[in-house]
Order: structure tokens, then sequence, then C-alpha cells
């Protein structure tokens, strides 16, 4: 007997309004009502709806999703009308030719994150899919590449896999494909064919990341802009390697075993689109000739290089970010001349290397310069003479003391807004801080007194961090705080404080008192504070009975107050003047010295 759709269609209807009686009777929303009569005819098209495999969600569009449901075998009833197919995140083995061969209109096929491996993708399996544009094989076990893939493929994901070998039309031969991954497997330079990709002349993201490379791949495509190979073996750049590389942006090639002896002085020259390169954590002695001029970003950090010559970097003219920390430079091995000419240099790194003053010849318009981490001793009236625009400036960790500090050192940086000496060997706060300063760190010092006139005219100034020094109630000028309107963080944590510091600034919310030796809280002692809203006092010696609650009623802000550590009741055979309690602590240091 013949039916038509004209005499199925009452039935057809029948059955959808009992569906819909027998959900009503469940749920009377009328889009769940949609929902179940959706899959047994489509209103919109007017035929009949296709199945979707258990636990995956289709779409009319031809998408189908099945990631997630921990599926070990592939869904043998798959539309094969599909065109975008995920099958991410689950415990798939094996792949059967006739199973992808019958979805002929597929353009996206996502199998990352399985347990794919190479004897379970048969040599041919994506062949006949010659509509298939994007492959996701990430995540996998596979050791070998596919042999023969679609034409039509534009892009490829087999990283993080176990791949050792790579043939000639895995992916050569294929004019539309533009990003191929490969980063996390174990590709060595004898699995990768010369002709890798002939006939791809249109790559242009090439990912080989975390393999065991040696040597830089041979004919690479002419059209790459981004080539990363950071963490593999690689020892040497072959003459002519990145040659027809013009329009190339970006290259990593961090984590090596590179040195000078294995690149020439044209090894990146005709790298004339280059923006970015990074080549950190290598071997290099010295920083690399015939750098192209457009290079934006630089990275040279974790090397051993010692000098800096001439004119080894003068011809970069778009260089913006110098990152040189963690090498062995010297200032006597930094040529006066190596920065001349780069106008657009803001940034510069050289922190943790040898330096044992300020190198001469710093950047003219640099903004951002580190030096933390050296062995530089004094800051002479010069030194930074030149470097009008600096903001930023880090000189922590050094050896510097408060007399080595030139009056006029800082005299010419009007713009800067972040100055760092912490960690060095400061006996008082130095006099011709910037005016215009909004944060100071003098951090971990053994600064024992703030000066009259050390800390005036600063109005901009926001953070101020005095921590882990040895000022005294006593040391601290009267009104030190006076012209310091726009305070906003005071950190004087872990010093010989025995009271609270007067005549604190208005604008101030957070206050660091910790690991003093204060006994008392004045009611008064926050009066100039109404804006406050941390304060923390833990690890003091305040008495139990020396805090009184209407000390902090008036302050509307607070959100933090911190006294715990403090002793809970009071002894008093230790409450005694501010001038007797500095009297015990320098009797305290004097038998510690002593010992």
């Amino acid at each position: 007997m013949h039916f038509t759709f004209q005499t199925l269609l009452p039935v057809l209807w029948l059955l959808v309004l009992c569906s819909s009686w027998i959900q009503g009777q469940k749920n009377e929303d009328s889009n769940e009502f949609l929902e179940n009569s959706s899959e047994l005819l489509d209103v919109e098209s007017n035929s009949l709806a296709v199945p979707c495999p258990k636990k995956c969600t289709c779409s009319p569009e031809g998408i189908v999703d099945c990631g997630g449901f921990s599926l070990k075998e592939f869904p043998i009833d798959i539309p094969e009308m599909t065109n975008h197919l995920s099958l991410q995140n689950n415990q798939i083995e094996e792949i059967f030719p006739e199973e992808l061969a019958r979805l002929f209109r597929l353009e996206t096929l996502n199998l990352q994150n399985n347990r794919l491996t190479s004897r379970g993708l048969p040599e041919e399996i994506f062949d006949q899919l010659e509509n298939l544009n994007y492959l996701y094989l990430a995540n996998n076990q596979l050791t070998v590449a596919p042999k023969l893939l679609p034409r039509s493929l534009i892009s490829a994901d087999f990283a993080a896999n176990n791949l050792t070998k790579i043939y000639d039309l895995t992916f050569g031969q294929k004019p539309n494909l533009r990003s191929v991954y490969l980063h996390n497997n174990k590709l060595e330079d004898a699995g990768l064919p010369e002709s890798m990709f002939n006939g791809s002349d249109n790559v242009e993201v090439l990912i080989m990341s975390s393999n065991f490379l040696k040597y830089v791949p041979k004919n690479l495509p002419r059209a790459l802009y981004k080539l990363h190979l950071k963490n593999n073996k690689l020892e040497k750049i072959p003459k002519g390697a990145f040659s027809e590389l013009s329009g190339l942006r970006e290259l990593y090639l961090q984590n090596n075993k590179l040195t000078n002896e294995g690149m020439d002085n044209e090894t990146f020259w005709k790298l004339s689109s280059l923006e970015y390169l990074d080549l950190s954590s290598n071997n290099l002695s010295h920083i690399p000739a015939g750098l192209p001029r457009n290079i934006v970003l630089l990275h040279l950090e974790k090397n051993a290089i010692k000098s800096i010559g001439a004119d080894v970097l003068t011809q970069i003219k778009n260089l913006e970010y110098l990152l040189l920390h963690n090498n062995k430079l010297k200032a006597r091995g930094i040529h006066q001349q190596a920065f001349q000419g780069l106008k657009k240099l803001h940034t510069v790194h050289l922190y943790n290397n040898q330096l044992e003053k300020i190198p001469s010849g710093l950047p003219r318009r640099v903004k951002t310069l580190m030096i933390l981490h050296n062995q530089i001793s004094e800051i002479g009236r010069n030194d930074f003479a030149s470097t009008y625009f600096l903001e930023e400036l880090n000189l922590s960790y050094n050896k510097i003391t408060s007399s080595q500090i030139h009056r006029e050192a800082f005299r010419k940086l009007r713009l800067l807004k972040s100055l760092d000496l912490s960690g060095n060997n400061l006996q008082t706060l130095p006099y011709g801080f910037p005016k215009n300063l909004q944060s100071l760190k003098l951090k971990v010092n053994e600064i024992s007194s703030i000066s009259k006139g050390t800390l005036s005219g600063m109005a901009k100034l926001q953070e101020l961090y005095l921590s882990n020094n040895k000022l005294k109630s006593s040391s601290v000028y009267s009104n030190a705080w006076r012209d310091l309107t726009s305070l906003k963080t005071l950190d004087m944590a872990g010093n010989l404080l025995t009271s609270i510091p007067s005549d604190l600034p208005e604008s101030l919310e957070y206050l660091y008192l910790q690991n003093n030796k204060i006994t008392t809280v004045p009611e008064d002692a926050f009066a100039s504070t109404p804006n406050i809203k941390g304060i923390y006092l833990r690890f003091n010696k305040i008495a139990f009975n020396a805090v009184k609650e209407s000390t902090f009623h008036r302050l509307k802000h607070l959100q933090v107050l911190d006294i715990e550590g403090n002793f809970e009741f009071s002894d008093p055979l230790k409450n005694g003047s501010d001038e007797d309690m500095e009297e015990e602590e320098e009797e305290e240091e004097q038998e510690v010295e002593e010992n």
C-alpha cells in the first residue's frame, strides 16, 4: 500500500495532539509542547524532521553536538545532512571509514579530547569528506598524522598528541589551508618531509611549539604571519630559513638552545613585517645582528648577554619594548650610543643583571625603566638627566645608600609617577624626590628617621611604603605628612613605632602599623582621618584597656580594624611614657648588638 504525505498528515497531527495532551498533564508550559513536538514535525518547512542521536542536540541548520557524554563509539545515526559535528570530550577510540563517508556535507568535525589512536583512524578516513574545512583532533593519542586530508581543509588542529611523523599530503596540496596546530607533540626533524607544505602556499598560522625539533623546518609557507617554535631543541637556524617570509609578524623562538653561532647576520634581516620576536631563554652571548626595523617587542631575557654594541639596536626604529632582564650585563658593557635614535622605545627591563651603576645613554623617551636586582650603589646627578619622559623607575634591591643619592639626581624627572627604592641600604629618607610622584616605595631598608623637607611639596603622592625599616615615633618629623594631601595608603608596618603617627592627612584610607611597639591608641588618634577605611594594628603591644570604642565611632567609612595579636591585659610595669619606651628600645637594641 502506498502512503503519501497528505494521507499521513492527519495521523501525524493526531500524534502531536496526543503528545501535547500527555505533556500537558506533566507541564502546562506551551514551550515544552513545542520542543517535544518538533521532533516529529518541522512546522516551518512543512516536512518530516530528521531524527537526532540519543544524548545529542541537533539544529535545523545541520549542527549536531554530541560533546561531553563519555561516548565510547562513533554515533551511527548522525543525520546525513550534518554540516557541523562536535564529538569533543568523549572516550571514542576508533572511527570506521563508512561511518564518516556518509556525512558528505560535513564542513566542521570536532574530535578533540577523545582517545583516538592512529590505528583507530584509517589512512583514508577523511579523504572522501570533500567539503571538510575544519578538523579538530587535539588531545588524543595519535602517533602519526593521517596520510591524506581533504583539499578543502582550512584549519587543522593536531595539538597535544604523540605525533612523530607528518606525511607529504597531510598538509601538502591544500590551497585553502590557513592554520596548522602541531604543538605539544613528539615531532623530530626526521619526521617532517621537506615538501610538507608543497601546494599549501596560503598557510598563515603554524604552531609547532613543544616538540623535539633541532632545526627550523625547511620550505615554510610564504604567507605565514605567525610562527611558533618555542620549547623545542633548536640549535641552529639554517641559512635562508626565513628569507621568504616577508609577511611574518610573530616569531616565537624562546626556550630553545640557540647560540649566536647558530645564526648569521641575515637570519632575521628579510623579515620586513616582523613586529614580535621572542628569543628569550636561549644561549645567546650578545644581541643578534641584522634585526629588522619594524620589531615592536623584542624578548631577549634569560640568555647570557654581556654587552650591547653601538649599532646592534639602533636600526630597529619601531622598537617599543626591550626586555633584557636575567642576563649578564654590566654598565660598562652597554655602549653609550646603544639606544640612540630609538624614539619609540618606552619600556626597558634590565633587572637581574650585573649593573654596578646606572648605564649611560639610556633611551631618551623611556617611560618604564626596571633596574631592580642589580649591584648599583649610587645615583649620580646626571644619571637621569636626559630621561625626561620617565614615569616608572624601579631601583629596588640594589646596594644604594642614602649618602650616595645625589640631592638633584631626580630633578629632571617631572613626569615620574612611581619610584621604588625598596631593598637597598638607605639609612635616612633621601631629599629631592620628584614632586609629581604618586607612589613611593622604600620598604626593607634601614631608614631610622624622616627629616624635615624630605616629603615637602609632594601633594600628588597617593601611596607611601615604609615598612620593615627602623623608624621610631620620635624620629619622624612632626609635620612630615603636612604636604601629602592626596595620600591614601601609608604603610609603616615592621618598624619601631611606639605610638600612632600624629597629624595624618585627611585623605588617608589605609594605615598599616602592624608589627610595631605601639602601646596605646588615643581617643583622638584618627581625628584627622575621617575617610579611613582600613586600620591594621596587629602584633603590637596595645593593652586591653588602652583602646576605647569611641576612638572609632566617628570613622563612618571604616571597613577593617585589625588589632589581633596584642596584649589582652595591661601590665602596669610596662605603661610608661613614650620616652621610657624609647629608652627601653635603645637598651634592647644595644643588648642585641652586644650579643
